[in-house]
């Protein structure tokens, strides 16, 4: 596999794995909103590599969709992510993931059955804390790169929550509110 050969790479101080700050949780649940407000406010971030992958597979008419080839999908998502971990190195200050490596490898554990969770999750570290968007019925929408309904999304929440918890994260669940108020909720928990 393509992304053990990360794992000789990467070794992260304590003080590295403070700085990146994940936030999951469920699809559709406003986390690249928030993830914008938090760079408008001057913090580095880093994009969901779904995201990235689908609008990439789509201009390409690729198969590495979730939707026609998952496995795929996830075996690119856990390399985009390990990149994405190794490029926030050189970045200084807080660095939040909007998803990223631990979201990927259970999305490949689940479709496959290897524990990349285990190996991927205990090797590189984030925040003990991980921020986790809510389902949010009211603002859930499908689209062209997020075909899935809400109760795959769901589904999906509930793998990672249980995921986070094993690896001794401590979920702080966001609230229901704006996204400014979000973004707030996340640098007081923080300071």
């Amino acid at each position: 596999m393509q992304f053990l050969r990360f794992l000789v790479v990467e070794e992260s101080t304590a003080r590295e794995m403070d700085r990146f700050i994940v936030i999951s949780g469920c699809s559709g649940g406003g986390k690249s909103t928030l993830l914008a407000e938090l760079s408008r406010r001057g913090h580095a971030i880093v994009q969901e590599p779904g995201r990235r992958i689908v609008q990439e597979e789509l201009q390409a008419n690729g198969s590495a969709l979730p939707w026609r080839d998952g496995i795929a999908f996830a075996r690119r998502l856990v390399d985009m992510a390990l990149a994405d971990r190794l490029l926030a190195q050189t970045l200084s200050g807080w660095v939040f993931f909007d998803r990223g490596l631990i979201d990927a490898a259970v999305a490949l554990q689940h479709l496959t059955g290897e524990r990349a969770l285990v190996t991927l999750g205990q090797s590189h570290r984030f925040n003990r804390r991980v921020f986790f968007a809510p389902p949010w019925r009211e603002i859930y929408r499908t689209d062209e790169e997020r075909r899935h309904s809400l109760d795959v999304a769901i589904a999906e929440y509930e793998r990672l929550a249980q995921a986070y918890t094993a690896l001794g994260y401590r979920i702080r669940i966001l609230p229901k509110a704006t996204v400014a108020d979000r973004a707030d909720f996340i640098l007081s928990d923080l300071a």
